[in-house]
C-alpha cells in the first residue's frame, strides 16, 4: 500500500463500498471479493413536517451523510475501493434554480400535499394511461403529483425551477456536476415510460414541464467518473474511481437477495414496508394496485409498498405511549401474548398499495378494558402484517404465485416478529444473514458492470420460519375484517 497525492492508494483495490441512501438514514458498507462485509457506516437524519400532510428533508444533510460514510470507510479500509454503487429510496423531488441552488427542501415519498390532485387524476382516463406506461400509480408519492401540486400552489417557485431533481440525483450534481438519473429510480417517478425508457410525453404535459428540466436518464449500470476534484480530496479517493450510478432501493433489495427468479419474492419492514417479485417483462395491475419499476432491461420488479411500517411502532412508543415502555420490552411482550380481537388499521401516514388513499387514518377496533400497551403493540405488528398481506395477495393475483418469500429490513431483528408473519400469511418466511439487502444489491450490481467476482462468502446459513397453522383460523377472520374495516371506515 502506498499513499500519493493525498490518496490511499493500493495496488489491489479489493472491496466495493455500496451508499444506501434511505428515508431515515443512509448506510455504507464495504464488501470485499471474498464476499465479506469489511466495515459499515450508518449516519441518521429527521424528517419534519411543517404543515399536515408535509413531509422534508434537508438535502444538504443527507448529501453529508453519504460523503460521511464513503469518506469512513475509505479510511477504515486505508485504500481506495475498486467502485462504488448507489441505492436510494424513491420518489423525492425538490426544485432547483439556474444556479443549481434547491427552492424548496427535498419533499420525499410520504408527502401528502398533493392528494387532491392525485386522487382526481387517478379517477381520470388520463391517469390510467399514465399508470399502464409508466407502471407507477397515480398517487401523492409521485414526483408526477409533486409537480403538479408546485405548479398549481407554489407558480412562483415552480416558475423558477430549471431542473427537478430526486436525492440520488442531487447526490451525483454535486459529487459531479452531472444531471443523471437512472432508468430505475426514474420509473418510479410517474414520468417515464417503461417500455421505451425515455421521458413520456403525456405525463411531462400532465406535469407542465419539459424533457430539459428533467435530468437525462441512464441505465442502472451506468459508470461515472470525474469526481469533483474538492470531493475526491474530500472523501479522499482518486477522481477517476468508478461510481456505477445504481437503482432504487427496492430494485436492489431484490438483487441484494438474490430474488430475480420466477416466483422469489421478498418482505422488507424499515420505516415503511414492501413486497416485491421480479418479473421477466412488464405486467401493470389492471386495478391499478401495484407499481412497475425496471432495473434493468430484462428485469421488471412488481409490488407494492406501504407507507406504515417501523414509523408506526416508533409513533405508538413515542406519541401514544409516550415513551412510558421502551420498544425493546414491548415487543417479547406483545409476541408472548395469545391471538386477541383487536386490530389495528395501520394507516398512519396514510396508504400507498393496494388501497392509493392518502386520506386513509389509522384506527384500533375492538378496545377492551383489559388490553394494555403489549396489546396494543401486537395489534400493530398484525396491523402491518395485514397490510403486507393484502399487497402480497394482489402480486400473486397479478405476477403469479409466490412460492418462496425472503424478508429483510429492521424487523427481521426480532424472530418473534417473523414468525407472526410466517403465521399470518401461511407461507414460509426466509431469512438470510446479509448485511443490507440494498446496499448489497448496489455492490453486486457494480460488481458485474465492473467484471469483480464477488465470493458468497458472507451470506451465511439461511433460517426458515415455518408457519404454525395452530391459530391459521384466527388470522383468516382477523385478515378478512380487516380488509371490511377499511371499507366501513373510508372517509
Amino acid at each position: 500500500m502506498r499513499k500519493r497525492e493525498g490518496f490511499f492508494m493500493s495496488d489491489h483495490m479489493d472491496y466495493i463500498i455500496g451508499s444506501d441512501i434511505g428515508t431515515s438514514s443512509t448506510k455504507s458498507i464495504s464488501l470485499g471479493i471474498d464476499g465479506l462485509v469489511k466495515c459499515s457506516f450508518q449516519q441518521a437524519y429527521s424528517t419534519t413536517h411543517p404543515q399536515p400532510g408535509f413531509s422534508e428533508q434537508n438535502p444538504a444533510i443527507i448529501l453529508r451523510a453519504v460523503k460521511d460514510g464513503i469518506r469512513q470507510i475509505v479510511q477504515q479500509q486505508g485504500y481506495a475501493p475498486a467502485g462504488i454503487c448507489f441505492s436510494s429510496a424513491m420518489h423525492s423531488l425538490m426544485p432547483l434554480d439556474g444556479a443549481g441552488n434547491p427552492l424548496t427542501p427535498l419533499i420525499i415519498w410520504a408527502d401528502n400535499r398533493s392528494q387532491h390532485y392525485a386522487e382526481t387524476l387517478r379517477a381520470s382516463a388520463l391517469g390510467e394511461e399514465i399508470y399502464h406506461r409508466t407502471g407507477t400509480p397515480v398517487h401523492a408519492m409521485s414526483p408526477l403529483s409533486k409537480l403538479i401540486w408546485l405548479r398549481e400552489e407554489a407558480p412562483e417557485i415552480f416558475g423558477k425551477a430549471a431542473i427537478f431533481l430526486g436525492i440520488k440525483e442531487y447526490v451525483i450534481r454535486e459529487l459531479f456536476g452531472q444531471n443523471l438519473i437512472d432508468h430505475s429510480i426514474a420509473s418510479a417517478t410517474g414520468l417515464f415510460d417503461i417500455r421505451t425508457y425515455q421521458w413520456n410525453a403525456t405525463a411531462l404535459a400532465t406535469a407542465g414541464i419539459g424533457e430539459e428540466q428533467l435530468p437525462v436518464p441512464v441505465p442502472a449500470n451506468y459508470i461515472i467518473r470525474g469526481l469533483k476534484p474538492a470531493v475526491a480530496e474530500e472523501l479522499g479517493i482518486p477522481a477517476d474511481t468508478p461510481f456505477v450510478i445504481g437503482g432504487s432501493d427496492g430494485c436492489l433489495a431484490q438483487l441484494g437477495s438474490d430474488a430475480l427468479d420466477a416466483g422469489h419474492a421478498t418482505l422488507t419492514i424499515g420505516t415503511s414496508g414492501a413486497v416485491r417479485m421480479a418479473i421477466p417483462e412488464v405486467a401493470t395491475d389492471q386495478q391499478q394496485r401495484l407499481f412497475t419499476y425496471l432495473l434493468t432491461d430484462q428485469v421488471y420488479v412488481s409490488g407494492g409498498a406501504s407507507n406504515n411500517g417501523g414509523v408506526l411502532l416508533q409513533w405508538l412508543v413515542k406519541d401514544f405511549l409516550r415513551g412510558t415502555i421502551p420498544l425493546e420490552e414491548l415487543l417479547p411482550a406483545a409476541l408472548a401474548l395469545p391471538p386477541d380481537a383487536l386490530i389495528c388499521l395501520p394507516y398512519l401516514l396514510g396508504e400507498r398499495a393496494p388501497i392509493w388513499d392518502s386520506g386513509a387514518s389509522a384506527s384500533f377496533i375492538g378496545i377492551r378494558p383489559h388490553h394494555g400497551a403489549e396489546h396494543f403493540t401486537r395489534a400493530v405488528m398484525e396491523g402491518i402484517s395485514y397490510a403486507l398481506l393484502s399487497i402480497t395477495k394482489a402480486l400473486e393475483e397479478t405476477a403469479g404465485p409466490i412460492r418462496k418469500i425472503s424478508v429483510s429490513g429492521g424487523f427481521t431483528q426480532s424472530h418473534g416478529w417473523i414468525q407472526l408473519m410466517a403465521d399470518i400469511f401461511g407461507k414460509e418466511m426466509t431469512l438470510d444473514n446479509r448485511p443490507d439487502a440494498s446496499a448489497l444489491g448496489a455492490i453486486k450490481l457494480a460488481a458485474a458492470t465492473l467484471g469483480i467476482p464477488l465470493a458468497n462468502g458472507g451470506e451465511g446459513e439461511q433460517q426458515v420460519f415455518v408457519p404454525d397453522g395452530t391459530h391459521a383460523n384466527h388470522y383468516q377472520q382477523q385478515y378478512e375484517r380487516f380488509t371490511s374495516l377499511y371499507q366501513l371506515l373510508r372517509v
